[in-house]
């Protein structure tokens, strides 16, 4: 498995192994939890933002009417998303 080295200030570091002392795991462990949760939060947050695009796309002649004062016109004509 592919690996990475990071570098952490002294303070960080002890940190670290105060949190993953009072958790019961190792330093290692507790750093790759924390990354694999970043990653999932990140692509949650990827495809929510695709699902409100998609739904936003899919409304966006009732938003139109419904403020009509956000929309912005192209030379006189249609709609700037």
């Amino acid at each position: 498995m592919p690996a990475l080295n990071v570098e952490f200030s002294d303070r960080e570091l002890e940190d670290l192994r105060q949190i993953a002392k009072e958790r019961g795991t190792s330093m290692k462990a507790l750093v790759r939890e924390a990354a694999a949760a970043d990653i999932a939060r990140h692509r949650a947050l990827q495809e929510g933002a695709e699902e409100f695009r998609r739904f936003f796309a899919s409304h966006a002649d009732e938003f139109a009417a419904a403020f009509p004062e956000d929309e912005r016109s192209v030379r006189g004509e249609g709609r700037v998303a």
